[in-house]
C-alpha cells in the first residue's frame, strides 16, 4: 500500500468513527467528546498521517514506542500541534521520560507514581532552562479507575488493567492537587471485560460528579474504545480513545 493510498484509507476510517460520535452525541445534551485515535503498534508515518487529517489528539501506551515516534515527528510541520496522550499503564521509573513528550497521562492509579511524575516535571523544567529551551506546561493528569466491582484489596485496583480503588480517588485527587508541575484533569477507566459498558460508564460518571464537588476544574472523563464509544457517548464522556476502527487491525509484532 501507498503512502497516499494508507492515507486515504485512514481518513474513511476517521470519518466513519467521527460519525458514529456525531450521532451518539446528537442524542444527548452538551458537546461532542473530542477524539483521542490511539496510534499504539502503528508507525509514525501513520500518526503523521492523522496530523494531516487535522487529528490533534493521539495516544500511546508504551513509552520507549510513544517517545520514539515524538521523536521522530517533532520536526515535522504537521505534527507541531500534536497532543500525546500517554493511556497506558506506567512504571515509576519512566516518569522522567514520559515528561518530555506528553500533554497528559491517563493512567495515574497510585501516590508512587503522583510522586515520581511531580518529580520528573521538575528535573524536565531544570533541563530546558538549561538548554535554553522554554518551559513546558503543567502535565495534564486523569486518575484511572477500576471499575471491576471487587472486594477492596490493598494498594492500587485489583484489575489486570490497572486502576485505583474508586474510595481512593479523593486521596490521589489531593495529593495530584498538591504536587508541583501537575495538573488534575479528571478520571480514566476502561470497562471491565464481559461487563455491561453502560453500567460501567454510569458509575464512573458518578465517581465525576463526586470529584467535581471538591475539585470542580476536574471534568474530564476519558471513556471509551472502538467497541463501546456509543455507550460512553451516552453516558457523559468527554474524551474517547479509539484505535483499530481509525487504524484496522493490529500489525504482527517483529
Amino acid at each position: 500500500m501507498t503512502d497516499a493510498e494508507r492515507k486515504d484509507q485512514l481518513a474513511a476510517n476517521l470519518a466513519r468513527v467521527r460519525e458514529r460520535i456525531a450521532a451518539a452525541a446528537a442524542r444527548r445534551s452538551g458537546p461532542a467528546p473530542e477524539l483521542i485515535v490511539v496510534t499504539k503498534f502503528f508507525p509514525a508515518s501513520d500518526v503523521a498521517a492523522l496530523a494531516d487529517l487535522e487529528v490533534r489528539d493521539v495516544g500511546e501506551n508504551r513509552d520507549q514506542e510513544a517517545a520514539a515516534k515524538a521523536a521522530e515527528l517533532e520536526a515535522l510541520p504537521a505534527a507541531a500541534g500534536l497532543r500525546w496522550h500517554f493511556i497506558g499503564q506506567l512504571q515509576t521509573n519512566k516518569a522522567k521520560s514520559v515528561v518530555r513528550y506528553a500533554h497528559a497521562v491517563h493512567s495515574v492509579d497510585r501516590l508512587s507514581l503522583v510522586k515520581s511524575l511531580s518529580k520528573a516535571m521538575a528535573a524536565e523544567q531544570a533541563r530546558r532552562a538549561e538548554h535554553g529551551v522554554r518551559p513546558r506546561g503543567d502535565l495534564l493528569v486523569l486518575l484511572q479507575v477500576d471499575l471491576e466491582n471487587r472486594p477492596a484489596q490493598s494498594g492500587a485496583g485489583s484489575s489486570g488493567r490497572g486502576g485505583a480503588r474508586p474510595e481512593d480517588i479523593e486521596a490521589l485527587a489531593a495529593a495530584v492537587s498538591a504536587a508541583e508541575g501537575l495538573e488534575l484533569g479528571g478520571l480514566m477507566a476502561v470497562a471491565p471485560l464481559g461487563a455491561d459498558p453502560a453500567e460501567a460508564f454510569s458509575r464512573l460518571m458518578e465517581y465525576s460528579a463526586e470529584l467535581r464537588r471538591t475539585h470542580p476544574a476536574a471534568g474530564m472523563v476519558s471513556a471509551g474504545m472502538s467497541q463501546d464509544l456509543e455507550a460512553a457517548v451516552a453516558a457523559g464522556a468527554t474524551h474517547l480513545r479509539v484505535g483499530s476502527d481509525v487504524l484496522g487491525p493490529r500489525p504482527p509484532l517483529m
